[in-house]
């Protein structure tokens, strides 16, 4: 456990509010003009440049998802109450009833107005354009524990018990690939590239797939679960991106090896003294964010030191979000806390 820190920090305070309870979900728009946070109390609001909108007050039915469309143009919530909502320009224009069942996975497609989201064993897919559902993926052997479109669009990963299933999205009635394993995958994600899916999973391994290569890489010696990953967007000098893993309170970097025998090399990054609730990647950097619950954000630079540590007294993070531009970073907490911290440089401008 170190508090000190290596280099002079790089992120002030900028923005701080509260909701009546746990801060579940945080999105920014693609323009990173607009910050979505949603609670475990139902409520969704906004934040543009210091102002507040709330599209919806406390329900006592937890949020659990939430997501903007690639262009910003609609916001998608899902939760407890089994209602997906959308909204364009802030006025609610669909409202998808699928209790009792709740939904807790969502994505949009980063190409078109497609958005996915879980219900139960099952992934609808629904059209903001025609304003219906397209299509009903069945996964078959479990709910649902993550969603996740390859970058270009052209590919749909879904991950839960026995593994990921990918669905062409060019033809959904086409067989899917499986990524199969005898555990749950409970963390899933493709690179930025789309040359790679990482799937972290309950038996404490890490399932690397290069696409259209079918023998995984498979790393071992978790202290516990995955239960997050994270791809850099920049790739390092043998073309692969950065993926970092979180399991308890600890953080594993992996870089692909230069030595395809090698595979991929491990960097064990240890600050946290409780559970890793978040971790992300800055945009087009190789600094990392990670959030925990013991109230610390550690910002980890590219040597993978911690080189600012946030905590603003909060007792617990539950998530965080990073500005598209990588200008301003966001985190909620486990009592409603919602803080924004910007660069220096953002806050002399």
């Amino acid at each position: 456990m170190n508090l000190t820190t290596i280099t002079s920090p790089e992120f002030t305070k900028h923005y701080s509010t509260k909701l009546t309870d746990y801060v579940t979900a945080l999105a920014w728009s693609s323009q990173g003009d607009i910050l979505a946070a949603t609670s475990a109390a139902g409520e969704v609001i906004l934040w543009d440049n210091s102002e507040l909108t709330t599209l919806q007050t406390a329900t006592d039915k937890a949020i659990n998802c939430l997501a903007f469309s690639h262009d910003g143009k609609y916001l998608a919530i899902g939760g407890q109450d089994g209602k997906v909502k959308i909204w364009c320009k802030n006025q609610l224009i669909s409202t998808l009833e699928n209790a009792p069942v709740w939904v807790d996975q969502l994505a949009w497609s980063p190409t078109d107005n497609q958005l996915a989201f879980s219900l139960g064993r099952y992934v609808q897919i629904w059209d903001a354009e025609t304003l219906e559902v397209i299509t009903t993926l069945n996964f078959h052997d479990s709910s649902i524990s993550g969603i996740d479109w390859r970058k270009d669009g052209k590919y749909l990963a879904i991950n839960g018990y026995k593994g990921v299933k990918i669905w062409s999205t060019q033809d959904w009635d086409e067989e899917p690939f499986i990524l199969s394993m005898s555990t749950v995958s409970t963390a899933m994600a493709w690179s930025g590239n789309g040359e790679y899916l990482a799937s972290g999973n309950m038996d404490r391994t890490l399932t690397v797939l290069q696409w259209e290569n079918s023998d995984p890489w498979v790393m071992r010696g978790f202290p516990g679960k995955i239960r997050h990953l994270a791809w850099s967007e920049l790739n390092t000098p043998t073309g692969a991106p950065l993926l970092a893993v979180s399991s308890v309170e600890g953080i594993v970097v992996w870089e692909k090896s230069v030595d395809e025998s090698v595979g991929w090399e491990a960097q064990i990054l240890t600050n946290h003294v409780d559970i890793i609730n978040a971790i992300a990647f800055a945009p087009q950097s190789f600094i990392l964010a990670s959030a925990g619950a013991d109230g610390w954000l550690c910002l980890w630079d590219e040597n993978k030191e911690v080189s600012q540590i946030l905590t603003d007294n909060i007792s617990g993070f539950s998530t965080l979000s990073w500005h598209p531009q990588g200008r301003l970073l966001a985190a909620g907490g486990e009592q409603g806390e919602l803080i924004i911290w910007s660069t220096l440089a953002e806050n002399t401008d």
